[in-house]
């Protein structure tokens, strides 16, 4: 038997067993969740003479309200108030919140049994739980609509009108229940003050980009990974609505539910919007966080990983980041899976999609170009640390973000390098 062939079997035989048993393990019940705790996590914005309030439960806090286990239809519910101090009535359009928000009977009828008359309870709990329309004059107005189930980050849009206006409210919510690489990771204190770059110059600013790390290393950083691509400019409030906007997801950290629930989505070709990657170092840590646009399968994907670095551009954080789309799984022994994902080995492609992607986010106000890892020729391509070649024009993109919305006309193209086919305006 060839090694190739030993191994595949190797592989088979893991993904079974680990299959198996998380489907044959029992599970201890969770305690009891408070069924109002979600309360204590809110955000409000206002405007003029209208408070908006949301919240989004866990899923234990779901199941407290609703009785039933919403997350296993993929149902989510968002909690939302409006505080109505205008002589106005309002309505609310669930379809700017989701377009294929659930009915309360839609999603009551998911969970009939075989009872007329839980069925009906459950009717009547749905309808109540509900938000209500409309918000009259000088009143105040709750309830939870039914949407789709996001993990990581909540993007929630409510758009309320009136005969004489239409307001709307953005708010992104953390989950928190999901196992992110950001959660382990103190922001504060990951540099002390006397550590801090501040640059207030744009020439400046390109120098000490190109003079950055080449690329990512392994844990001991003895040896180069893959090339660092990127560079994003912002404030998390400017970065995660832009990278949410666009359905880029936080991926899960590595642990068993994670790799189960990988492991599943392999075995059924679904996809995996959350699916962990591997940690690569660079100011000798794993990201900080990570980001993916899942494909139809697990098999397929863009993804990256973005550090904090210690400087800050006219007081903004800088991220450094690497990006590169996977195409496919292989075997291999450095992998605890014994698999791992092919990326495509133009990783300028992959930096390229990114660019033209945020630039629909309203977020982006400037993109230009700096000198990383040089050029790496397609006959003569470099290895990352799983033995997968990639080829590169050199460059990493500097991505400029802010608060207030930006047209594609709006984006401005820096005269700093230029990759070849880049569109840049004169």
């Amino acid at each position: 038997m060839n090694r190739s062939t030993l191994l595949f079997k190797l592989w088979i035989f893991h993904l079974v067993f680990l299959f198996l048993f998380i489907q044959g393990c029992a599970t201890t019940p969770p305690p009891p969740a408070d069924p109002l705790a979600y309360k204590n996590r809110t955000k409000s914005s206002t405007e003029e003479d209208v408070t908006v309030t949301v919240a989004v439960p866990t899923i234990s806090e779901a199941l407290a309200i609703y009785g039933v286990e919403l997350a296993s239809k993929r149902i989510q519910p968002v909690w939302m108030e409006v505080k109505n101090d205008s002589a106005d009535t309002y309505w609310f359009l669930p379809s700017g919140l989701d377009p294929d928000y659930f009915s309360p009977s839609e999603a009551a009828f998911a969970f009939y049994a075989d009872k007329d008359e839980t069925n009906r309870q459950l009717d009547e709990k749905f309808q109540k739980l509900n938000f209500q329309n409309p918000i009259l004059p000088q009143s105040t107005q709750a309830g939870f609509v039914l949407v789709n189930l996001d993990e990581g980050f909540k993007a929630i849009d409510i758009d309320l009108i009136s005969r004489e206006a239409v307001k709307n409210f953005s708010f992104i919510i953390a989950d928190p229940d999901f196992k992110a690489d950001y959660k382990l990771v103190d922001f504060e204190t990951l540099y002390a003050s006397e550590d801090i770059i501040n640059i207030e110059d744009e020439e400046a600013l390109r120098r000490t980009l190109e003079e950055l790390p080449c690329c990512t290393t392994n844990a001991d950083g003895d040896e180069f990974g893959d090339p660092l691509n990127l560079v994003l400019i912002g404030e998390p409030n400017d970065l995660v609505p832009a990278l949410v906007r666009r359905n880029w997801h936080t991926t899960e950290i590595i642990w068993s539910r994670a790799i189960l629930r990988t492991i599943k989505s392999f075995i059924q070709g679904e996809r995996y919007r959350y699916s962990p990657i591997s940690p690569l170092y660079v100011y000798g840590r794993p990201q900080d966080i990570g980001w993916q646009k899942a494909r139809g399968t697990i098999h397929e994907r863009n993804h990256m990983r973005f550090w904090l670095s210690p400087m800050r551009f006219r007081g903004k954080k800088v991220w450094v980041g690497q990006i590169s789309r996977d195409i496919g799984v292989k075997l291999t022994l450095k992998s605890p899976t014994f698999t791992t994902h092919v990326i495509d080995p133009d990783v300028d492609e992959a930096r390229r999609y990114f660019v033209e992607d945020l630039a629909y986010s309203q977020a982006l106000a400037s993109v230009g170009y700096v000198k990383g890892v040089g050029v790496v020729t397609k006959e003569a391509p470099r290895m990352n640390l799983v033995g997968d070649p990639f080829y590169t024009d050199g460059f990493r993109a500097v991505l400029f973000f802010e608060s207030r919305p930006y047209t594609l006309s709006d984006i401005e193209h820096l005269k700093w390098e230029t990759p070849s086919g880049y569109f840049k305006r004169d």
